[in-house]
């Protein structure tokens, strides 16, 4: 890769950590549509200087604060490109890529945990059926954070504590430091275990919700190993109170990584699969809010009105039914009924 050259990005200092500014060097300039306008070009010339089919884009940039979704801002498609239009400020960078991917009909996936997806741009992808997917690359704690709450939940006992702490080095990690970024990854990791919770009426009443803390530091001599230290404390049996304390190092990138290939592997298999139900006349595609991405989703983007799935064994039942009906099998289940 050392010879790749990357091209010019979007920097808005507003959305970022102040700490950023000197790395911004390389930028493209000019309105938000003049920006949008570049990005565009750069998706054409790249898939015509490459001879390639399709272009995928995954986003995979600094961690932006949340946008502001405001009426007559970027609730419909109208207004969001009529913000554009005007230049108005709280149109993100990751916003903007995002809108030249659909009207390109190029795939998008927001591998950062920021609300990129604002209602309008929802609406417009899927009015130009084009794929999007997100939120948030869902690699280390948050995986492990998805299966061991959904145990917990399964067998009867009831987390009421959930304390997470990281500390990282590298420029994840100081982008995270400013407050207005960590809160999207805060709310990110947080989300994971509320249809876990919902799931079980019986131990949870509505509205009643483990205490769950999300900490992350920026230690710049650990640089790419992060360190992340999880506290599970439950109440069992009679009043009784059962911890599980979990330690984990990694390499933050090479956990990212295979992730990201993935993506973009099922993003683009996706475009590909048609299908229709038994009562329907055409084939068609998969809804362009690509919930297919979720297994590899800290926080799954998910159709208006779909509810959303955290535990990760489902998710990943989900995708291998998926693929199986892809090369003509039934999809699994757990009953077995023939040896019963």
């Amino acid at each position: 890769m050392e010879h790749m050259v990357p091209l010019p990005g979007i920097y808005d200092p507003d959305f970022i950590a102040a700490n950023q500014g000197s790395r911004a060097n390389y930028l493209i300039k000019g309105t938000k549509k003049q920006q949008l306008d570049q990005v565009i070009k750069d998706i054409r010339d790249f898939k015509e200087n490459n001879k390639v089919d399709r272009v995928v884009v995954l986003w995979t940039a600094n961690t932006e604060r949340y946008s502001n979704v405001v009426a007559g801002l970027n609730d419909t498609t109208e207004n969001l490109m009529s913000s554009l239009d005007k230049n108005e400020s709280e149109i993100s960078p990751s916003t903007l890529y995002a809108i030249a991917c659909v009207l390109e009909n190029v795939p998008f996936i927001n591998g950062s945990p920021q609300n990129t997806f604002v209602p309008g741009l929802i609406e417009l992808a899927i009015k130009r059926n084009s794929l999007i997917g997100g939120d948030d690359f869902k690699s280390g704690q948050t995986k492990m954070k998805s299966v061991l709450v959904d145990f917990l939940v399964g067998a009867g006992i009831k987390p009421t504590s959930i304390v997470s702490y990281n500390h990282l080095g590298n420029n994840d990690g100081m982008n995270l430091s400013a407050p207005q970024t960590f809160r999207s990854k805060e709310i990110s990791k947080s989300n994971v275990v509320d249809d876990m919770v919902a799931s079980n009426g019986i131990m949870f009443e509505s509205g009643e919700h483990p205490d769950h803390v999300v900490v992350i530091k920026y230690v710049p001599y650990v640089g790419d190993s992060k360190r992340a230290m999880d506290e599970y404390t439950s109440e069992i049996f009679m009043g009784g109170k059962n911890t599980i304390v979990m330690h984990n190092t990694c390499e933050d990138s090479l956990l990212a990584a295979p992730i990201i290939l993935d993506l973009v592997l099922l993003a683009e298999l996706t475009t590909r699969i048609q299908f229709k139900a038994e009562n329907e006349g055409k084939f068609h595609s998969f809804h362009p809010v690509a919930t297919i991405l979720s297994y590899l989703s800290k926080s799954p983007l998910v159709p208006p009105g779909t509810p959303v799935v955290n535990a990760l064994s489902k998710q990943r039942a989900m995708l291998e039914n998926i693929l199986r009906a892809c090369v003509g099998l039934a999809p699994e289940n757990n009953m077995i009924l023939e040896y019963k």
